[in-house]
């Protein structure tokens, strides 16, 4: 790598210099960050520092004046211009470590992510906000069969825990209380109330800048998977564990924190993925069939679109009327706000969905693309037929996340 007249490599007399650390494992990994706030900003400064060669940021959220005092990445014309977390985070991430990529998703973790995307990460850092995110990055992460690891910080408290599949899985550790309000918050026909922002959180720069050293050294140790010290020791991780901070007290626990109960919903890995190169998430619902049929040598096939239902139109109770939206149900929330008429209908009056969660040759909307109907680039999706189930990736997306 040239800066001005010198060549160097990242980390050069540096990391070369720890006993566990092979530069050939950091450089090639692959490690997505949901959340770019005050954990995300710790956890992507640390990665870069690091050396982590590919980074995915996904955040939705605009940065606000508040975010400033626990943000390194963040400015204040950033805030004043409220340009995007995940796109600030990942410009500031390669001004810090210009060896690296880092692309920015700006959109939902659940919708607006393939799961292909996150099949091809070695590990998942999760820095939310709320139940309801981590719910469904569970999901997602027991789907692609990957480990992902949990921060939350508040005050001068800050909580690290380490999901593996097959050891420990977040829906399982639920309460029955916690359960019953994401289930409100995901299946609420009122979607702006049951949508509604999360209060803020109070804490401090030295909560995040803590919790998140401890997942980027959590995330480190899961990239070097059987790495050994020169005592001959491999690494001791928090899979299964939870790692507790109280900064008020100056104490640190550990605690075993492993669920995994059977029948869990979420245990379901998807795995004998076929690859198709000619799939992307821009081809029509027409073109997409036509693929697969041929691909898959099939005749008849049903695309379930199991996270992101495609809305045509909902209707108010009172007054009783229709409205056209054609839209994935994660756009909703965004649909309904900026529309005046929805924005005050919604405050005082349900609104329920005409949906269509499974797409069939009678689909009527056959023309549209599969990304406007909500399946994101570079996805899995399951595709129903009358030899069985397929798992079917949008390999053509691929150099997207190259």
């Amino acid at each position: 790598m040239m800066n001005g007249n010198h060549q160097y490599e990242w980390g050069e007399g540096v990391y070369n210099l720890l006993s566990w650390f092979r530069k050939d494992r950091v450089r090639d990994a692959r490690v997505l960050v949901a959340g770019a706030g005050a954990l995300g900003n710790e956890v992507i400064k640390n990665l870069a520092l690091f050396g982590i060669g590919r980074l995915f940021v996904v955040d939705f959220d605009r940065i606000e004046v508040s975010n400033l005092t626990r943000s390194v990445l963040f400015r204040e014309e950033d805030a004043f211009s409220h340009r995007f977390k995940a796109e600030v985070a990942a410009e500031r991430a390669m001004e810090i470590n210009p060896q690296i990529k880092v692309t920015p998703i700006v959109g939902n973790l659940f919708s607006d992510v393939g799961l292909a995307l996150y099949k091809s990460v070695d590990v998942i850092i999760a820095c939310l906000d709320s139940r309801l995110a981590r719910y469904q990055l569970n999901r997602m992460a027991m789907r692609a069969g990957k480990t992902w690891i949990d921060g939350s910080i508040e005050n001068l408290t800050g909580v690290v825990k380490v999901f593996t599949p097959g050891i420990n899985c977040y829906e399982c550790s639920l309460s029955r209380e916690e359960f019953n309000y994401i289930m409100l918050r995901t299946g609420c026909a009122d979607v702006v109330k049951a949508q509604a922002s999360n209060g803020r959180v109070a804490t401090t720069p030295v909560s995040a800048s803590v919790i998140g050293a401890v997942q980027a050294q959590e995330a480190m140790k899961v990239i070097h998977l059987d790495a050994y010290g020169t005592d001959g020791l491999p690494f001791t991780t928090l899979e299964g564990k939870m790692w507790r901070y109280e900064g008020l007290t100056n104490s640190m626990n550990k605690y075993r924190f492993s669920s995994w109960k059977k029948n869990c919903p979420s245990h379901e890995e998807w795995c004998d993925v076929i690859s198709i190169k000619e799939m992307t998430a821009d081809m029509t619902v027409e073109d997409a069939f036509s693929v697969m049929r041929k691909k898959l040598s099939v005749k008849q096939l049903e695309i379930n679109l199991m996270n992101n239902k495609f809305v045509e139109a909902i209707i108010s109770d009172s007054p009783e009327k229709e409205f056209k939206v054609m839209i994935p149900e994660s756009q909703l929330d965004d649909y309904i706000s900026s529309n005046p008429e929805l924005r005050k209908l919604s405050y005082r009056t349900l609104f329920h969905k005409k949906f269509h969660e499974n797409i069939d040759r009678y689909f009527p909307f056959s023309e549209m693309t599969l990304r406007q109907i909500g399946i994101p680039s570079f996805d899995i999706i399951k595709v129903s037929t009358e030899r069985g189930v397929f798992l079917v990736e949008l390999s053509g997306d691929t150099d997207k996340y190259e």
